[in-house]
């Protein structure tokens, strides 16, 4: 194919149609933002401007400065099946685009009422309005359509004509679903629905740092980045603290030493360091060739080249881009184009996780010790006043520690081992769950109010949840700009939560979870602090083993932590004579 002829609208054979028929489908509005998206990156647009009214089946609007259209391109990208992505004929696994089904445009303009305004240089651009309500279905076959010269069907909905524009394309969608009012209906709130495009728009920034995006949200600008690297990709993101505590990420593994069958590998990306760290997982992106995308063996390589130097229940914020070969890419495995295959899946995971560790060592990685471990108070009794329920290792004698935190516990023809930092943590939190129980979470004014930095999804996911925030302890208001003061903050037992804290309760309303669930995550994050930690075990005495066992005993569930993790191994005495060859 021939430079000229590299970015030309073309209609598709039937046999790669019916191989990429699944992408047709336009099931929500964020679905919509990645699809042009896409098609703006294709392009080699260098910034990307994104604005949302409501929940984006109002409006949504994506405008780009890449190359343009030609009118015949313009006229023809709304046909269903036609593509500047994939030659007739080709094969869809290799393509080096984004957006190479094509779909798209032919598909919103089925959906809802699609504006396309582009120009590609020249002297005047072209509009391309298509849709419900355009264009004039009663002309043309008595079948509603029209006919093109070389005998393609054309729909007739579509009006062109001349526009002013500068190099670029807008494309403008108008009442998403509005034929469609099941599908209106089953979408999540508005709050929910921009939060999917926030965290889509973030993932598109970090994966693309070299082009500016912009996210407006009725009118108000929600993210932004100036397109000039990761760091600054993390500050428009995420925040100056995030992104102050950055590292920058580039590898490279193969080349032309490597033999055919083990590919070269690129990886690039930004790493935030421990000390910045979040409760859930969804602030580990990847990407493969600039897409965005969900691969839990790539996520899972970031997170093992942090190793230990995360808090047990900590997930990193990480952005890693892996370049591969395009034949490498299986991007036709998913409906959505989230998801692709990898055809040397194990080698970029080993090549990934090595490089996230080497950029790593080395770097500054020290935390900050903000919480004192107060034994004496985390170990007041929550058992019975009266001492009437039996303890469950009434019989155990601690005789030691390994590792500096794990107690070794003998009890009847038992050995038992026993997670120091995980019973700990269970005491402290059911000590905490019944002092309010079925009662607000007592919280504590802040003189002056903290300022706090967040992203687009986590200051969408605020503002919908802000009464179930209150309900939790936490008391803000927003100040502009994605940034909200923090005025009042949880305060059980007068150990005050943090800002880290409160991104986890945002976190936890974010995924879904009740008012109730989200208050027993957030206790439970409360009692994993000032839990004993590795190191602070082997220092206590037999009297404060002891002590902790009897607590750990009055609990309603001793044997798991309150994240889930096991509190108490055993191994019975005839496990070690059977090793040893001894009869009992």
């Amino acid at each position: 194919m021939s430079d000229d002829d590299a970015d030309r609208i073309r209609r598709l054979d039937r046999r790669t149609i019916d191989r990429i028929a699944a992408g047709e489908v336009v099931t929500r509005p964020a679905r919509v933002v990645g699809e042009l998206v896409d098609n703006a990156l294709d392009a080699g647009a260098s910034r990307v401007d994104i604005g949302i009214d409501g929940d984006g089946t109002d409006r949504i609007r994506v405008a780009d400065d890449g190359r343009g259209m030609s009118r015949a391109d313009a006229r023809l990208a709304v046909e269903r099946h036609a593509t500047s992505k994939l030659a007739p004929g080709d094969d869809p696994v290799g393509v080096d685009s984004l957006g190479f089904r094509g779909e798209a445009l032919a598909a919103l303009a089925d959906a809802a009422r699609l504006e396309l305004t582009t120009n590609d240089g020249g002297a005047v651009g072209t509009r391309v309005a298509a849709g419900p309500g355009y264009g004039d279905a009663d002309e043309g076959d008595p079948d509603g359509s029209d006919v093109d010269p070389d005998g393609s069907d054309v729909d007739p909905n579509v009006d062109v004509s001349d526009a002013g524009r500068g190099r670029g394309t807008t494309v403008v969608v108008r009442d998403l679903f509005a034929t469609r009012p099941a599908r209106r209906e089953a979408l999540a709130g508005t709050g929910s629905e921009f939060a999917r495009i926030s965290r889509l728009v973030a993932d598109y920034a970090l994966a693309n740092p070299g082009v500016a995006f912009t996210l407006d949200h009725d009118g108000s600008t929600t993210l932004s980045t100036p397109g000039t690297g990761y760091i600054d990709a993390v500050l428009g993101v995420y925040d100056r603290e995030t992104a102050s505590q950055s590292t920058e990420l580039t590898a490279r593994v193969g080349g032309d030493a490597i033999s055919e069958d083990r590919p070269s590998i690129g990886i690039d990306g930004v790493l935030a360091y421990p000390s910045i760290s979040r409760a859930s997982r969804d602030h580990v992106r990847v990407s493969v060739n600039g897409r965005p995308v969900r691969h839990d063996r790539l996520a899972g390589a970031v997170r093992a080249g942090y190793g230990r130097l995360l808090p047990d229940g900590r997930e990193p914020i990480a952005a890693v881009d892996v370049s591969l070969p395009p034949d490498r890419v299986d991007p036709n495995v998913h409906p959505a184009k989230r998801e692709v295959g990898l055809r040397d899946g194990d080698a970029v995971a080993e090549a990934v996780e090595s490089a996230v560790a080497d950029a790593l060592t080395g770097a500054d990685l020290r935390r900050k010790a903000d919480v004192a471990t107060d034994l004496d108070t985390a170990l007041a009794p929550v058992g019975e006043a009266d001492g009437s329920r039996t303890a469950a290792f009434a019989d155990a004698e601690p005789i030691g520690v390994f590792r500096d935190l794990y107690l070794l516990v003998e009890s009847g023809e038992e050995l038992l081992v026993v997670d120091a930092h995980a019973a700990h943590e269970r005491v402290n939190y059911e000590r905490l769950r019944r002092a309010f129980d079925d009662e607000p979470v007592p919280s504590v004014g802040l003189d002056p109010p903290a300022t706090l930095s967040l992203s687009a999804s986590e200051s969408a996911t605020a503002e919908t949840h802000a009464e179930r925030l209150a309900a939790l302890g936490f008391e803000t208001e927003p100040f502009g700009g994605g940034t909200v003061r923090l005025r009042a903050v949880p305060a059980p037992f007068g150990r005050v939560a943090d800002a880290d804290a409160f991104r986890d309760a945002i976190a936890s309303l974010s995924a879904g979870e009740s008012p109730r669930d989200a208050r027993e995550t957030l206790l439970a994050d409360l009692a994993c602090h000032p839990s004993l930690k590795r190191g602070e075990a082997g220092a206590l005495d037999g009297d404060e083993v002891r002590a902790l066992l009897n607590r750990l005993g009055e609990c309603e569930r001793p044997f798991a932590c309150p994240h889930g993790r096991p509190t108490v191994l055993s191994v019975s005495e005839a496990t070690f004579a059977a090793g040893f060859d001894r009869d009992r």
